[in-house]
């Protein structure tokens, strides 16, 4: 089992989920983050840390299109390992629907 990012996170990216994970397995997009399933240890603590409810387990229903763009996208973006500052409109597009639609995007962020 591994844990993943979904449409939630998109113009959000909160990165407190960054701060606590132990093994490092978040990739940074230029809006979003994403999670490496072969790096998650299923420990669950990126969870409840997410003030958007992006992160969810890979048993979740549903989740396939995620745990196919985690994949894809992480072994192209950036790792992140230490959080940094969210957007400052973050907390507008904390509860917009339909987010991978109107805002995703596939060009990489950062990094550390």
């Amino acid at each position: 089992m591994t844990y993943v990012v979904t449409d939630a996170c998109i113009r959000c990216k909160y990165m407190d989920c960054v701060e606590v994970c132990p093994v490092d397995c978040f990739y940074e997009g230029e809006n979003m983050l994403v999670i490496n399933p072969s790096e998650c240890i299923d420990c669950g603590v990126c969870e409840p840390e997410c003030p958007a409810e992006a992160i969810l387990p890979d048993t979740e229903s549903g989740l396939e299109q995620w745990m196919e763009l985690n994949a894809k996208y992480s072994a192209e973006w950036p790792n992140l390992t230490s959080k940094k500052d969210s957007p400052e409109d973050a907390d507008e597009f904390k509860s917009v629907e339909g987010k991978f639609e109107k805002f995703f995007s596939p060009e990489p962020g950062e990094g550390d």
